[in-house]
């Protein structure tokens, strides 16, 4: 064979090898699960976000419930056999109060609709932006959470609580502050709690960089890229919510978590807030799903997920203060 068709072969084979490899760890940081399209007879089409214009039922949901939506959407849909499609997107809710709701954004070179039926987020706070842009008026809190620190299987770093992420010889990844309001309104104060925010952080405030060094990475986009810093040692943990963990080991990752005690773990203000909005296309079938997320079902699957359920009073509907 000649030397310039092995050239050409080698090119050709390097440059798949780096195509699987970035699909892979695109897919491992959860990236593929990001936009999906649940229809009625079972089918999930995966990037189809032009449906955000068209589908029965638009949602634009914090990304940490990622793992839980296909068994939650599909027993919606069970219950509501008229409602064929519904389309889900589920990445940090600042990015898409700012990015898609507020300003009209582009998500893998597509535009996505403005005006999702659904918006929830991980703290009120977006909400009531919402409210003061006149878009939306009630909510409803729908299931809780905790945060917790991911480990490697085994703790190889021994580490046994929040005061270790102190430690010189601990590489950290924690999610962004600009985009995830994990961190912007929960893991932040953890750190200040606790008197280490200077310490971990430096006080930067950026995403997809080393806030302090080699020491502390800030997440690009999610913290579902943090169980894949740990995995390829990139990292020795990191501040991910309770959920994440159970998620990763039932994928059978080589994952544990270190839990974080009480209120450190911000677990009682971790509220999950869900609201309709004004300019929803489909009201009627929001109006349903707000009703469903208060069914026992609802709450025994996101249950199922490790989430903490939400009490009567929780699922009421109630003015945006």
């Amino acid at each position: 064979m000649k030397i310039k068709q092995l050239m050409i072969i080698a090119v050709v084979t390097t440059g798949l090898l780096f195509a699987i490899t970035s699909y892979a760890k695109k897919d491992d940081a959860g990236e593929g699960h990001d936009y999906r399209t649940f229809h009625s007879n079972g089918k999930i089409d995966y990037g189809n976000i032009g449906d955000s214009y068209k589908a029965d039922l638009v949602m634009y949901l914090a990304g940490n419930q990622f793992m839980a939506m296909q068994e939650v959407i599909q027993d919606f849909q069970k219950k509501n056999p008229d409602i064929k499609s519904v389309y889900v997107e589920t990445i940090p809710p600042g990015q898409i109060l700012k990015g898609q709701i507020l300003k009209q954004g582009i998500i893998n070179g597509q535009q996505t609709a403005q005006n999702p039926d659904l918006f929830a987020s991980v703290n009120l706070g977006h909400l009531k932006k919402l409210k003061g842009e006149s878009v939306m008026n009630d909510y409803i809190i729908y299931t809780h959470n905790k945060l917790e620190l991911m480990v490697a299987k085994g703790n190889p770093k021994a580490i046994k609580g929040p005061q270790d992420l102190a430690r010189d010889d601990i590489v950290q990844s924690h999610p962004n502050p600009l985009t995830e309001g994990i961190f912007k309104f929960y893991g932040a104060q953890m750190l200040k709690d606790l008197g280490l925010y200077e310490k971990v952080t430096a006080g930067k405030m950026c995403k997809s960089c080393w806030a302090v060094e080699g020491k502390t990475w800030f997440t690009s986009r999610h913290h579902r890229e943090t169980p894949q810093r740990i995995e390829t040692g990139e990292a020795d943990t990191g501040i991910v919510w309770t959920t994440e963990v159970k998620h990763a080991q039932a994928e059978g990752r080589k994952i544990e978590g270190v839990e974080i005690p009480a209120p450190y773990n911000m677990g009682h203000k971790v509220g999950y807030a869900i609201g309709m909005l004004k300019t929803a296309r489909n009201p009627y079938n929001a109006a349903r799903y707000l009703s469903y997320l208060g069914t026992q079902e609802a709450q025994t699957i996101y249950a199922k997920y490790g989430f903490v359920s939400a009490t009567t009073e929780d699922l009421k509907l109630k003015p945006i203060p």
